[in-house]
């Protein structure tokens, strides 16, 4: 039989057509990290192996150019900064709305959906002219930023949560409350532990999103000093810049891909050692006892 029959089953068809997808989707990132090592100035003919956009050019490479610096630390502190919000507000939304029982349940369940569902660009533009038209008094630049991606992201972990909460039921909460534990206590003690493989997830997923958007962060920019790395390529791409975009770009996607590969480990945790969760839960429980 022959070997990619007998590794892909009965669709090896199927299994071709994917990769072959897969080796085109990455073929442009791959080319694009490539150029970033490029010892030339073109960004189209690579000449020889280098490190010179990443730290070798005095002036413009990613280590000394002030410019891409700030680019990088506004990227990363509106990343930290969402998740820090978005992610406790997406807990908290997740277990209100997994308990919430009333006729406007399933809307408010429906509305979680609509960040993830809309088209960026438009929910780009429904955030300028929200800002720009009717929340006038919301300072510009960064505060602005931080809604939006807030906004957009909160959804994630909302379904991130909701889906470990449905997985896990509301017999060890109970359990606690039989205890004699509060209602906070049953939470932070029993059900936060249970959770905290898909809250740690939604972590990465907030990150990995923030870092890489453009739509929403360029409508709501001011200007250089609120430029994100998406922006910094795209307004460098369109000038004719040199490879040390393409070096900046590599830096940033090493982090998204760190981040998306500690969501994707976390979320095959949850299926795969649910039990140790579970003891988790079990200590929280028996500290009530005690």
């Amino acid at each position: 039989m022959n070997p990619f029959r007998r590794r892909h089953g009965k669709a090896p068809v199927l299994a071709m057509l994917t990769w072959v997808y897969v080796l085109w989707s990455l073929l442009p990132v791959l080319v694009a990290v490539r150029i970033s090592f490029n010892d030339g100035k073109s960004r189209s003919a690579f000449q020889s192996p280098s490190f010179r956009w990443y730290w070798g050019d005095p002036v413009s490479s990613v280590w000394h150019d002030d410019a891409l610096h700030t680019a990088m630390f506004n990227t990363l502190k509106l990343a930290g900064l969402t998740v820090l919000v978005a992610t406790p507000l997406g807990v908290a939304m997740a277990i209100g709305l997994q308990r919430w029982r009333g006729k406007l349940s399933n809307a408010a369940n429906g509305l979680m959906l609509v960040p993830i569902v809309t088209p960026e660009i438009v929910f780009g533009v429904a955030l300028f002219l929200v800002f720009s038209q009717v929340y006038m008094g919301t300072p510009d630049g960064l505060t602005r930023q931080l809604l939006g991606h807030i906004t957009f992201t909160v959804s994630f972990v909302v379904v991130i949560v909701r889906g470990r909460l449905a997985a896990i039921g509301t017999q060890y909460e109970e359990a606690a409350r039989d205890l004699g534990a509060s209602r906070w206590q049953a939470i932070r003690l029993v059900l936060l532990p249970l959770l905290s493989p898909a809250i740690f997830a939604s972590v990465m997923v907030v990150f990995a999103t923030s870092v890489d958007d453009f739509v929403i962060s360029s409508f709501l920019s001011t200007g250089a000093s609120t430029e994100t790395v998406p922006i910094k390529i795209y307004s460098g791409a369109r000038a004719g810049s040199t490879p040390a975009l393409n070096a900046l770009a590599t830096v940033m996607l090493a982090f998204t891909l760190l981040a998306v590969a500690l969501a994707a480990f976390v979320l095959r945790a949850i299926s795969r050692r649910g039990g140790d969760t579970e003891m988790g839960a079990a200590g929280g429980l028996a500290g009530l006892t005690g």
